[in-house]
């Protein structure tokens, strides 16, 4: 039987894809192949974040074997981490729509320029919430829920992640400024460099190995803080010697008032956007709370596990925000609806599958990482439960990141309140305090909330005021 040609040069079409995403070979992304140009995106961010999830993966296994009180620990750090997380994706959402919309008008410096401003808001941000949580890192963990033998063994971690959080904020900005000039492999490499030096570390500083010092979960907060750091100063180095589309020199590390108070209008918007996302998870924390250490230790290590895959899937949405913003700037908005519905159906099919090996064995899987009953028991329904919604998570992850592309901030901040703080808030609070339904009502008020997102946006995209914002 004859080799199809036809399946043949596909093949060999997608090796050379892969293979140019990963040099990151300079490709224009507003004229050509939708298909070529989100795997050139996609391919690099994916992998980034891939890696990124399999450090969070390791993270929590190693410090599981600490027992549920280092796991709680690590859980209401992250619980409040993600006011953080909220702060920097907004900063990160609003560099790449300005990056990828100059990159898109063929104006360089002024790429350059935006990305400048956006690290000097970044550092400023980090400086006001850092030393407070520093300092207070015990009190924070008591305000959350936390007994106080979590508090005991958390508080150093605690203080370490969140007093440092410059070192996340600036990963986000830059790598966002390099996904918005259309270089996703420079953000990758900074991953990859950052989580495979804290893997490296994780295991010497929790047990103590070799020469290296025993911390316990205390050592967990330091190998990640040398990774990111080491991180950070790779990419300061690539935007200081300078890449094909942005680089940090002269004229364009001046402060712009004008253009820094435009960034800073833009950031003010999304990050209330994911504010309200992620001040309802830290509130589901507090609920999990309620039902014991136990039960935050399992829904913390489902959360892990449902991150390792939906962080690729984050990737999928990225290539969509940058072929949006820089389809715009080139007055092609119509490739640009063209670029969020193919991502958005290849998202939707990875994330089928995820689904459905979530739903056969959510048991097996949070095995992996503990043998308490009780936490395998609630880490499993997590995880069960949340994975119900995962083809409709596929759009609402695509579509928020291409409202944002767009510079549209104010479509995705109303969804988002009406559906965590009208509909997930209150649903788990009734859930949990009114009925008998226990842990379950809040991974039930996830799925819901989240799949209705999903829906409201197909529902926004279809109407079109994203593309006329000005960025």
């Amino acid at each position: 039987m004859e080799p199809d040609p036809h399946k043949a040069s596909a093949t060999r079409r997608a090796w050379r894809d892969v293979r140019a995403s990963l040099r990151g070979a300079e490709h224009d992304y507003t004229s050509g192949s939708l298909r070529q140009a989100i795997a050139l995106l996609a391919i690099p961010t994916m992998l980034e974040m891939a890696m990124e999830s399999l450090f969070a993966i390791c993270d929590i296994f190693f410090v599981a074997s600490l027992g549920p009180d280092a796991v709680a620990a690590v859980g209401y750090t992250e619980a409040m981490l993600t006011i953080l997380f909220a702060i920097a994706i907004g900063m990160a959402m609003a560099t790449t729509a300005t990056v990828s919309r100059r990159i898109g008008e063929k104006d360089r410096r002024g790429a350059s320029t935006a990305a400048a401003q956006a690290i000097y808001l970044g550092l400023a941000i980090s400086a006001v919430i850092g030393l407070p949580c520093w300092i207070f890192a015990a009190d924070l963990l008591a305000l959350m829920g936390a007994s106080d033998s979590v508090v005991e063994v958390g508080a150093g971690y605690t203080g370490l992640i969140l007093g440092l959080n410059a070192l996340i904020m600036m990963l986000f900005i830059n790598n966002a400024a390099f996904r918005g000039a259309g270089q996703p492999v420079l953000a990758m490499r900074c991953l990859w460099l950052a989580n495979g030096i804290n893997l490296a570390l994780d295991p010497c500083l929790i047990y103590g190995l070799g020469p290296f010092p025993e911390l316990g979960v205390t050592g967990a907060a330091v190998a990640t803080t040398i990774g990111r750091g080491s991180g950070v100063l790779y990419q300061f180095w690539v935007l200081r010697r300078g890449s094909d589309r942005i680089q940090l020199r002269g004229d364009t590390l001046k402060v712009d008032p004008a253009a820094m108070a435009k960034l800073l209008r833009l950031s003010l918007s999304m990050i209330v956007q994911f504010l309200i996302a992620t001040s309802s998870w830290l509130l589901l924390m507090t609920f999990m709370s309620e039902h014991g250490d136990e039960a935050v230790a399992g829904y913390t290590i489902a959360l892990r596990i449902i991150m390792f895959t939906l962080l690729p899937s984050w990737g999928l949405g990225s290539a969509a925000a940058t072929l949006v913003g820089q389809s715009l700037g080139a007055k092609k908005p119509a490739r640009a609806a063209r670029a969020v519905w193919l991502t958005g159906l290849l998202n939707m099919s990875f994330l089928a599958l995820v689904m459905l090996a979530f739903i056969a064995a959510p048991r097996s899987l949070v095995g992996i990482f503990t043998d308490d009953p009780a936490v395998t028991s609630i880490g499993a329904d997590a995880l069960r439960i949340i994975a119900y919604g995962y083809v409709f998570y596929a759009w609402g992850m695509v579509m928020i990141q291409a409202f944002n592309g767009a510079g549209d901030s104010k479509t995705p901040t109303w969804i988002n309140l009406w559906c965590f703080w009208a509909l997930q808030f209150p649903l788990a609070w009734w859930l949990t305090y009114q009925t008998d339904v226990g842990p379950q009502g809040v991974f039930w008020s996830v799925a819901l909330a989240e799949s209705a997102l999903a829906v409201a946006c197909v529902v926004m995209f279809r109407r079109g005021a994203w593309k006329t914002r000005k960025v």
